[in-house]
């Protein structure tokens, strides 16, 4: 039966609002912090090629930038252990802090950088560094914020509240997207100069707001009361290694369902404006900012449905239906057909991949237990979404004249996506449906008691 329980702090009277606060914070953070994120995959894609690398060759160029997004995601997974750990032995809160505060540095930094023609091939260099810097922020930034929400959610909601980082991480690439729009209108002059950088800059504004409204949210009762307990483990790790492994590999191939993600932001940017295909640059900006504002609504509303059929046939609907709608958004591309391109990939990105995207932070969440779940959904995702950033690489690989693995071409890179698709559904597939589980139960054997996590009142 579905645990209702209204949500208490330790010592203190019910904290009914407690729940949208968390997912206000998460909300807000994440569209401030995936602000810096993605302006850097819109900047890789469509700037950062003339910057920073060598002109000579623009193919390679393009590969080289395109490789730079992707070096973020193999940094993620070393920032899971390192953030994932601290956030389960100190806290959700002090993570979601710190990484705000060190994507910002790193944003504004990159910004400031010179570019080949002045320093080199120090540019590139220190352009990979800011990167890294970047990709660690990012690797705690989700898991702290899905833990935020879902411990402090309702049990029978915890897949519509915890839904709003995701929403969060959505509104930050339509920001994004908005700055770039006027940027990429300017002259190609002053684009190269100056002009790419404004967005970058902004970032100081972002990391200040950002700041202000996460301090204010209370740290969750679950962690809460495992301190006054004294139940926090001294080594999350070894425990979420030992009692969660088979659940850690599962949201590892789970998460590779971001290929989704970054093929559609990046990759298909790059291919629908370069010289092959010859679109406009603004325009297809606005296909983003279309597909995204309609996962704004998509994504709570799909999560409102997992909490009422179940986590697996939502997540499912999204992994199925994603490799068959790029197929035709590539398709879209390839035919030069404005209108075509902007129903496709409204359906692709801001509705069938929104039932997977929007779900994630809880599916995930659930299967492991309060002591770990930090680390888990960080250590497990992060691994995931490195595979889903360096696709980007591979895309541009395959798309190549020589392709890639014997694929070649848009439809090699949907056949691509399609196959690490496949492997996120059957990883879900395989899962636990943890819906209808009470909050304090999670993480347990199935059929048997819960392990041994603090006590708590959150959906308890």
């Amino acid at each position: 039966m579905t645990d209702q329980t209204p949500l208490t702090r330790p010592g203190g009277p019910e904290q009914h609002g407690t729940p949208r606060k968390a997912a206000t914070a998460a909300w807000v953070g994440s569209a401030l912090e995936y602000y810096d994120f993605f302006i850097y995959g819109s900047a890789a894609a469509l700037i950062f090629p003339h910057v920073f690398f060598d002109e000579s060759d623009p193919a390679t160029a393009t590969l080289q930038s395109l490789a730079t997004f992707g070096v973020a995601y193999a940094a993620r997974p070393v920032g899971a252990v390192i953030l994932g750990h601290i956030g389960d032995k100190s806290g959700r809160k002090k993570i979601m802090l710190f990484t705000l505060m060190l994507m910002g540095v790193a944003t504004f930094l990159i910004g400031c950088l010179p570019g080949r023609e002045q320093i080199g091939g120090l540019a590139p260099a220190l352009l990979v560094f800011l990167r890294v810097l970047q990709g660690l922020s990012a690797a705690g930034e989700q898991a702290s914020a899905g833990s935020m929400t879902l411990e402090h959610a309702p049990a029978n909601r915890r897949g519509y509240f915890s839904s709003f980082t995701l929403s969060g991480t959505q509104f930050g690439q339509i920001i994004a997207t908005l700055v770039f729009l006027p940027i990429a209108a300017l002259p190609d002059e002053q684009l190269y100069s100056w002009g790419w950088r404004i967005p970058f800059w902004l970032s100081a504004v972002v990391t200040v707001l950002g700041y202000y409204i996460r301090r204010t949210v209370r740290e969750t009762p679950v962690f809460t009361e495992a301190v006054a307990s004294g139940t926090v483990e001294k080594m999350p790790l070894a425990v979420l290694l030992r009692d969660h492994w088979a659940d850690v590999l599962r949201v590892m191939c789970a998460a590779v369902i971001a290929t989704v993600s970054t093929v559609f932001t990046v990759w298909a940017l790059n291919y629908a404006t370069s010289d092959e295909v010859g679109l406009d640059k603004s325009v297809m900006l606005w296909v983003s900012i279309a597909a995204n504002t309609v996962a704004l609504a998509a994504l709570p509303l799909w999560a409102a449905l997992s909490d009422r059929i179940g986590r697996k046939p939502v997540f499912l609907i999204g992994s199925i239906g994603s490799p068959l709608m790029m197929f035709a958004y590539l398709g879209a591309i390839a035919s030069g057909s404005y209108p075509l391109i902007f129903l496709t990939g409204i359906l692709t990105f801001g509705v069938v991949y929104s039932a997977a995207n929007g779900i994630w932070p809880a599916l995930y969440g659930e299967m492991f237990s309060a002591r770990v779940r930090m680390s888990g959904m960080a250590i497990g995702t992060q691994v995931g979404f490195a595979v889903a950033g360096f696709a980007v690489a591979s895309a541009a690989g395959i798309a190549s004249p020589e392709g890639w693995l014997g694929l070649q071409g848009a439809t090699g890179v949907g056949i691509f996506t399609a196959v690490l698709c496949a492997v996120s559904s059957i990883a879900v597939a395989t899962a636990r449906e943890t819906h209808r589980v009470p909050t304090k139960e999670l993480g347990a054997k199935q059929g048997g008691p819960a392990r041994r996590d603090a006590p708590t009142k959150a959906g308890a």
